[in-house]
């Protein structure tokens, strides 16, 4: 994919700036995987109090960064519109081995495992160099944008309480 392709498909993250933890799309397979970076620059808000004099990016926002690479490897799936609204929903298999500080670069991958209508489960992973930050199973959740007809596949029957 082009710089601006790159670029594009990033832009479609829904985070403002201050809660965006991806800076560039190295590789994009769209709705497949994809491999990031962001870049721990010191002045974050998160920073100031996590720890004073010895600052470290939360673990729970290292998973944020990997979530939010998974959404834009979703949202860019060809022949699958977007989700509306897509959330990070579950965590499984998460591991924190180290922290990142300020003035290092992470490299974020992650890789989509399934999908079920509005349910995408996704792999992902931070390395800074050759050391690994953390590993995650994660679920992304939205709401579809044009509702499906009929029922999803997983949804119970719908009974009404006068049947017997």
């Amino acid at each position: 994919m082009s710089a601006d392709e790159l670029q594009r498909a990033l832009n479609r993250l829904p985070h403002g700036p201050e809660f965006r933890f991806v800076d560039r799309l190295i590789e994009l397979d769209p709705g497949k995987s994809a491999i990031g970076e962001y870049r721990v620059r010191g002045d974050e808000f998160f920073l100031k109090g996590h720890f004073p004099g010895h600052p470290l990016m939360p673990g729970v926002l290292l998973i944020e960064a990997v979530a939010q690479l998974a959404g834009v490897v979703a949202q860019s799936a060809p022949n699958i519109p977007p989700l509306a609204d897509l959330k990070l929903t579950a965590l499984r298999g998460v591991k924190i081995f180290c922290s990142a500080r300020p003035g290092q670069v992470v490299t974020l991958k992650a890789r989509l495992t399934g999908r079920l209508g509005s349910l995408i489960q996704a792999s992902g992973e931070i390395l800074s160099g050759d050391q690994k930050l953390l590993i995650a199973d994660i679920t992304l959740s939205g709401g579809l944008v044009e509702p499906p007809v009929g029922r999803m596949p997983w949804s119970p029957p719908i009974t009404s309480p006068d049947a017997s």
